[in-house]
């Protein structure tokens, strides 16, 4: 019988030639990217600060080279404040002042230097006496300014005390007998001197510093000038200084009659407490920025001081050094205790008060405060 199913169909798949293996869908294919935009100009200039981002090592150099400016100022300024110290102690003036004697007062505590303001016109020509008004020759002359300044140990509490001797005091000069102490210079020069206000007081002198008529205003010429502020006008024909009341800054010759004037009405005891306030006001001066800002009066200044100064032979710069910061920090000033002004064979003395006066100087060579009862009762 024959079969009549209808044959199963093939399980061949017959697939056109360029067709794929794979039964998956094809995928499209990923599209053109378009071209760059071309970059103007203007946005180049743009990016151009990104790029530099890139060297950092240019701002570095430029940093080094700022630095080693700066290095080098301050090692210029550092020599030459080096170089200015060297040349200043080889060309101070200096002498033997202190020297050794029986009987000398043994060492205290801290420093104390004697500083005196001679009227010496040694040097000076007659049109430059008349300029300062100093009058005629005094031969050696005398001090019109006698100061005892006492600078405490490092690290002591005790302020730098700075006492005022009147020229007028009496005292027992060696060899001499009893004088005013300003006639122990003119007697036997600043050895004579020192050695008389070493007795007198008690106080072993470890430093000395003089200065002159002409060094004093050069002096304070050279720092430009010195502001005082006199409370009453001072009109002083003798000392060539005529001021109205009221601060002013002074030049050389009027600051010279400044401090040499006794047209006051308490004379030589006004005249005492405007030298230390002088004194003050010169050394802020010198020590002030206006002055060390100044590259003139890096050359200015210490040749003033040099002119101006004579020092002990054991006396340095540093020694000066270290006084004007003394001086240039908070002070304690005053003048020897009085007992009374009197009058005898010496003209107008002042007799000291003894004993406030013993107990003053006892304080300083202990390096001690100066006692209550010898400030409270101040001329």
């Amino acid at each position: 019988m024959a079969d009549d199913r209808l044959p199963e169909p093939s399980q061949i798949i017959r697939r056109d030639p360029g067709a794929e293996p794979s039964s998956r869908p094809r995928r499209p294919p990923p599209p053109t990217p378009p071209p760059p935009k071309p970059i103007s100009p203007r946005a180049r200039q743009r990016s151009a600060p990104q790029q530099k981002r890139r060297a950092p090592g240019r701002t570095r150099a430029w940093g080094q080279v700022i630095s080693l400016s700066l290095v080098i100022a301050v090692l210029l300024i550092c020599a030459t404040a080096l170089g200015g110290a060297l040349w200043l102690e080889t060309a101070l003036h200096r002498q033997a002042v202190l020297t050794d004697y029986p009987g000398r007062p043994p060492s205290g505590h801290g420093s104390t230097w004697l500083l005196v303001g001679s009227d010496s016109r040694q040097g000076l020509t007659v049109e430059q006496q008349q300029a300062l008004a100093t009058g005629g020759d005094t031969g050696n002359g005398r001090t019109d300014t006698i100061l005892v300044v006492h600078v405490p140990t490092l690290g002591s509490s005790t302020p730098t005390t700075m006492v005022s001797i009147p020229r007028d005091s009496y005292v027992p000069i060696p060899g001499y007998g009893r004088d005013k102490i300003n006639a122990a210079f003119a007697m036997g020069g600043a050895a004579l001197l020192a050695q008389t206000v070493e007795q007198a007081t008690g106080l072993r002198l470890d430093h000395y510093a003089e200065i002159g008529f002409s060094g004093f205003a050069a002096l304070v010429d050279g720092v430009g000038g010195v502001t005082v502020c006199p409370a009453a006008p001072i009109d002083d024909p003798l000392a060539g200084v005529n001021l109205p009341a009221g601060c002013q800054k002074l030049d050389g010759p009027d600051a010279l009659g400044y401090v040499r004037s006794r047209a006051t009405p308490r004379a030589d005891l006004d005249r005492m407490v405007d030298q230390r306030q002088f004194m003050s006001a010169l050394l802020h001066r010198a020590a002030g920025s206006a002055v060390w800002l100044n590259p003139w009066r890096w050359y200015s200044v210490p040749h003033a001081a040099v002119d101006a100064l004579t020092v002990d032979h054991g006396d340095h710069v540093w020694d000066l050094a270290r006084l004007g910061w003394a001086l240039h920090g908070s002070t304690t000033t005053l003048t020897v205790p009085i007992g009374q002004f009197t009058n005898n064979d010496s003209g107008s003395v002042v007799v000291w008060d003894h004993e406030k006066a013993a107990a003053l100087f006892d304080a300083l060579a202990a390096d001690e405060p100066v006692p209550t009862t010898v400030l409270g009762e101040q001329p």
